[in-house]
């Protein structure tokens, strides 16, 4: 189906669109969303007539550049035909997008004068641009046709916006990602908070930028230059084959002058350009705003550090290198050596960091996104948090969060959101955790997985749930954890009657999920299942749906999670229910895998012996970190007639008293000369909110079984 077709004004060429599945896409769309919000602005690097050109599409009414209001034609997940017919004269075409993957998609039939190839946006929603070059009468001329890429499942003029906005109010630059297909209009950022922000971010790249720049100075990169001049032939230092014969011819007269070509060697490249400007702008930046820091009341060694640092970017400013180099008029093509140059990338990553300060609306600036399907799992990460969050507050509980979450350098430029114990989310009454929240853990059989949530373990394959949220239940057994997972699908499926469901695949894997995942307590053969798992996708969604009511019956199935406060009210009442019913209540109403049964009883089953009781005295070095529960090693200075391999836990006797225990993560020898085992240490796990003195009636390095542990504390 021809959709849409593009004529040079001047007749150079007739660029035309097809895409055999459009009628469905729209349909699609029409069905989740509304005809309305499915428009799109178009426009051209230069005069053209915009033409629709199937009667099924358009009807053949003409399309406005420039109007917001226009019919949209490009979606996700589409494949779209493209062919563009050249007028005679036109000697060579090529697609010069910024991904060599998206050029090797298109190729120029000479004889014919067609430029042919496919387009597919994937999961990338935003502004696009069609870009070709073209040679007619032997001048090089570019084309740039620009247009909107929605969304079928959001609407991207409204829910795109806010889930953007979301995440960058909770992890700046999280949602920023580097050549995409798709990008956005951005402006900076306004006021004294993009100060702060560049200020913040630059006091942690300092050390790393100052340190390139003096590398690049001490050896830069350089290119060869063609100097044309007219010298004798006694100031000739190589002779060419064409000079020879001109001095055959002229030999004899000792006044004639030869033009001479010679290579010389020049630092004024675009790279070192981009260096001198950089370094300026940061330059001129971070003194204006020293000056304000300065006149704060902060320490005199940072005070030190502020000026030493201004001293130091004006000296390499003022560097006699830079004379030579010319000013810096924007990267117009693709730099290898700033992406791959040890020290130039960094110069480059830090320019690029330091511009985080932005607003996500329509701007004069490019920023490409990260794809929607990532963004979506992030911000129900985020939603989630936000749920229980409030829940807590309207129970007039007083709840702080540890937040462990921190994003990492993912490339070059961009930054992935940390996963498992790095995104941490723990939420406390005081001492006592109350609920636990982590984005995309993956479990293993592995005791030393980063990745993993304490206690978790997968006898079988890794598994990688979206979100984990644990709630904290002392009615049952004291600290037991209930744990539901979420899975986050950026896909909505219709079943015979129109309405919207979850993908099947999706709903099969949260069943793997629940017989795959354990949660295991120091309590040898107690073994809690995951009571639940459910997916969280853009559809919409009533109480009497089957999905929602296989929550009620089974523990598995979906809510529906999209802006709007409408669609978020399912997923929080539900979270609301399990944070107001206790253990007892949660467990009686969940129905077991087939072999197995919850009960409401404390466990019976043999324990094995497996903590290991320390001893921590008043003058040891790390008597502070014991009693703040940050501990993160213990010595044993006299090895234990005990086997330490049997040993998982530790349960240290601070001054002779107790109030929780660690997880043990490893076992080592020291690196001293006198030998000593050094056990690390994982997990602190809480007892309760007094400390207990036990000192009477155990001793050290012995190893005894959790119900001692709480027979010693409750004694």
């Amino acid at each position: 189906m021809h959709i849409l077709c593009v004529k040079h004004k001047e007749g150079d060429f007739v660029l035309t669109f097809e895409c055999t599945k459009f009628q469905k896409r729209w349909d699609k769309g029409c069905h989740l969303l509304s005809e309305n919000t499915l428009t799109s602005t178009y426009s051209a690097s230069e005069d053209v007539d915009v033409v629709h050109i199937h009667s099924d599409v358009t009807d053949n009414e003409d399309i406005l550049l420039c109007d917001p209001t226009q019919k949209a034609f490009f979606f996700e997940q589409t494949d779209y035909s493209v062919w563009i017919e050249f007028a005679d004269d036109v000697t060579d075409a090529a697609f010069i997008g910024n991904r060599a993957e998206d050029c090797e998609h298109f190729s120029y039939k000479a004889h014919r004068k067609v430029l042919m190839g496919f387009l597919n946006y994937e999961n990338e929603i935003g502004r696009a641009d069609f870009p070709i070059a073209y040679t007619k009468d032997g001048v090089q001329k570019r084309f740039t046709f620009s247009y909107d890429v929605l969304s079928t499942k959001l609407d991207y003029h409204h829910d795109w916006k806010i889930i953007l906005q979301d995440i960058e109010q909770e992890y700046r630059m999280l949602s920023l990602d580097y050549l995409r297909k798709t990008y956005h209009g951005i402006s900076e950022g306004d006021g004294e908070s993009f100060d702060l922000i560049w200020w913040n971010i630059f006091h942690g790249l300092q050390e790393e930028f100052i340190r390139s720049c003096k590398n690049i100075i001490d050896r830069p990169r350089h290119r060869l230059r063609a100097i044309s001049s007219y010298k004798r032939a006694d100031q000739i230092r190589r002779f060419t084959t064409t000079l020879e014969q001109q001095f055959s011819e002229h030999k004899h007269e000792e006044s004639h002058l030869y033009y001479v070509e010679e290579q010389h060697t020049t630092h004024n490249t675009i790279e070192n350009r981009f260096l001198k400007h950089t370094l300026q702008m940061i330059q001129k930046r971070y003194s204006a705003l020293a000056k304000r820091v300065l006149e704060l009341n902060i320490s005199d060694p940072e005070k030190e550090r502020i000026k030493t640092t201004a001293d130091t970017l004006q000296f390499l400013v003022r560097n006699p290198f830079f004379r030579t180099i010319g000013k810096f008029e924007g990267l117009k093509q693709e730099s290898l050596i700033l992406q791959r140059d040890v020290n130039y990338s960094k110069v480059y990553r830090t320019s690029a960091i330091l511009r985080k300060s932005f607003n996500l609306n329509d701007g004069l600036y490019r920023m490409e996104t990260k794809d929607i399907a990532t963004l979506y799992e992030i911000w129900c990460f985020i939603q989630v948090e936000k749920v229980v969050k409030e829940l807590f507050h309207e129970q007039d509980i007083d709840v702080t969060t540890d937040h462990q979450n921190r994003m990492e350098m993912h490339s070059l430029f961009t930054y992935d959101l940390g996963k498992g114990e790095h995104s941490r989310i723990v939420f406390k009454n005081g001492d006592i955790t109350l609920a636990e929240l982590v984005y995309n853990p993956k479990h293993t059989e592995h005791e030393n997985d980063r990745m993993g949530i304490a206690h978790f373990e997968s006898p079988t394959v890794p598994q990688k749930p979206d979100i984990v949220l644990q709630l904290t239940k002392d009615d049952l057994e004291r600290g037991m954890n209930l744990t539901y997972l979420f899975d986050a699908k950026y896909r909505i499926e219709q079943d015979r009657k129109g309405r919207d469901v979850p993908p099947d695949d999706a709903i099969n894997q949260m069943h793997r999920y629940r017989d795959a995942i354990y949660y295991s307590t120091p309590q040898n053969g107690l073994k809690k299942e995951v009571l639940g798992g459910y997916i969280l996708f853009p559809g919409q969604m009533t109480e009497t749906d089957h999905f929602r009511r296989s929550v009620d019956e089974v523990n598995i199935g979906a809510f529906p999670l999209r802006p709007g406060a409408e669609q978020h009210e399912m997923l929080r009442d539900f979270i609301a229910e399990l944070m107001r019913k206790n253990a007892v209540e949660i467990v009686e109403q969940v129905i077991p895998q087939r072999g197995l049964y919850y009960t409401s009883e404390p466990t019976q089953s043999i324990q094995p012996k497996n903590i290991l009781i320390g001893l921590v005295r008043a003058e040891d070095k790390y008597i502070d970190d014991y009693r703040e529960h940050r501990a993160k090693e213990y010595v044993i200075e006299k090895v234990p007639s005990q086997n330490l391999l049997n040993a998982r836990y530790l349960l240290p006797m601070v001054v002779g008293k107790i109030d929780g225990y660690y997880q043990i993560k490893g076992v080592k020898l020291s690196d001293e000369e006198d030998k000593h085992i050094v056990l690390r240490l994982g997990d602190y796990i809480s007892l309760g909110p007094d400390w207990v003195n036990i000192y009477k009636d155990m001793r050290p390095n012995e190893i005894i079984t959790l119900s001692d542990v709480y027979k010693l504390y409750q004694h």
